[in-house]
């Protein structure tokens, strides 16, 4: 029974010392293999809570200081094409291609040291997002003629995130969170109508999104280990 109870202390102390991991590194830097987010609005877009699928869209660094970790992240999605209605659901149909990239600066904090470690994020940064096509009526009159769309949004983005850790190695770990994306932005709106006059339309707004990332999957490899 002594022996059995030496040899459980053993492996909690041995994995104890394992399971600090990315607190014993200086630095952290990850790849997003898989993202699925909810993109911003666009146009008069009639259904906004699709989602799109990103691989290997984005990418962290972190400066690790024990529990804490300070981190630059990103993603980058390049001319997606899409497709959607507009207005209503038998209104228009856009066609176009959609680009969307954001830089976010912020602090992850471990809960634990254990091998599997929740942690609670949050992320301040930049964001841009915009969508260039054309729009076709789905019922052709002199009153509804096809036009080309070029929007743009730019502005501020503040996400709060959960995730959870697996340290598999002393050096990689896989993990998987979850965010929100508070997106305040300023939109400009360009329209071409394809009418003699090849007549032009702007608009500008300010507008507040809340954006759900429901899942983000990745892996991490942690670097310069500490005296």
């Amino acid at each position: 029974m002594n022996r059995f109870i030496l040899v459980i202390a053993s492996l909690l102390i041995s994995l104890s010392a394992f399971s600090q991991v990315d607190g014993n590194y200086n630095y952290s830097v990850g790849v997003r293999g898989y993202s699925l987010m909810q993109m911003p609005k666009i146009l008069q877009q009639t259904t906004t809570d699709d989602y799109t699928n990103m691989w290997l869209n984005g990418g962290i660094i972190k400066f690790n200081d024990n529990q804490i970790a300070f981190r630059i992240s990103g993603h980058y999605l390049f001319k997606r094409d899409l497709t959607f209605a507009n207005k209503c659901d038998d209104c228009e149909t856009a066609k176009g291609n959609m680009t969307d990239y954001a830089i976010k600066f912020g602090f992850e904090k471990n809960f634990n040291y254990s091998v599997i470690q929740p942690y609670f994020a949050a992320d301040l940064g930049f964001r841009s997002h915009s969508f260039k096509g054309n729009v076709t009526p789905d019922h052709a009159s002199s009153l509804n003629i096809p036009y080309s769309a070029i929007t743009t949004k730019t502005g501020g983005v503040l996400s709060p995130t959960l995730g959870i850790k697996a340290n598999v190695l002393s050096q990689v770990s896989f993990f998987v969170e979850s965010s929100m994306d508070f997106y305040y932005a300023y939109e400009r709106q360009e329209t071409i109508f394809s009418d003699a006059a090849n007549t032009r339309t702007f608009a500008k707004y300010n507008k507040l999104e809340t954006l759900l990332n429901p899942v983000s999957v990745g892996i991490q490899i942690h670097l310069v280990r500490r005296n």
